[in-house]
């Protein structure tokens, strides 16, 4: 009775995920307000601030790099079209601050553990001066346009070429100070807060890679 041929087992192939490389995606989530600060100038205004919050979605291009061998180093630029609106009253008078959209360059450093990373990032961030009203005289507005945000998030591959992301990220425009004929009477902190989720699409993966065992 000839022997039974033996068949090798097939070799046991993990795969081993590369972050470097560049992405393009997308993202959507939400705008509120930070803690406002109202100040008078003399004696405190009665600033009287709604819960304000809003909706974004926009897109994210960048650029990683995986060393050392489980550290991620990279560089992202973000775009959000924003629809936020600050009201509040000061004095009886009604204002509404307008932001139309979002922007930041920002560096980011994450540790890697196969699919997943876990990442801070921060850098330099922009917004419109989207507009301001207000129903009483005629009011003047210094506002800040460019800021700095500071954020963080967690990203995971759950395809050869795609990752997810959930982002919170916050940003940070310094002070708006308002005027009238008479000069400045107030000036109010003007931050945001955001939470994103996102989908990229990663190129240079070749894969992704594997070994076997």
């Amino acid at each position: 009775m000839a022997a039974r041929p033996y068949a090798k087992a097939p070799a046991y192939v993990a795969p081993v995920y590369n972050w470097t490389g560049f992405y393009v995606g997308a993202h959507l989530g939400g705008a509120f307000s930070g803690n406002e600060n109202q100040f008078g100038f003399g004696s405190p205004l009665p600033f009287t601030f709604s819960n304000d919050s809003g909706f974004l979605g926009g897109g994210q291009v960048g650029a990683d790099y995986q060393f050392a061998p489980n550290w991620v180093i990279g560089i992202e630029g973000q775009v959000s079209g924003l629809d936020y609106k600050r009201n509040f009253t000061a004095g009886g008078a009604l204002f509404q601050d307008k932001t139309d959209w979002l922007a930041s360059v920002t560096g980011r450093l994450g540790y890697t553990w196969g699919p997943g990373l876990i990442y801070a990032k921060g850098g330099v961030a922009f917004r419109d001066n989207g507009g301001f009203s207000a129903n009483v005289g005629s009011i003047f507005v210094t506002r800040n346009d460019t800021g700095y945000t500071v954020g963080g998030g967690l990203e995971y591959m759950f395809a050869p070429s795609w990752s997810a992301k959930l982002e919170y990220q916050y940003y940070n425009f310094e002070q708006t100070l308002l005027s009238d004929q008479n000069g400045p009477f107030a000036r109010y902190t003007n931050d945001l807060h955001t939470v994103k989720a996102g989908l990229n699409y990663r190129f240079n993966w070749g894969g992704p890679v594997v070994a076997k065992y």
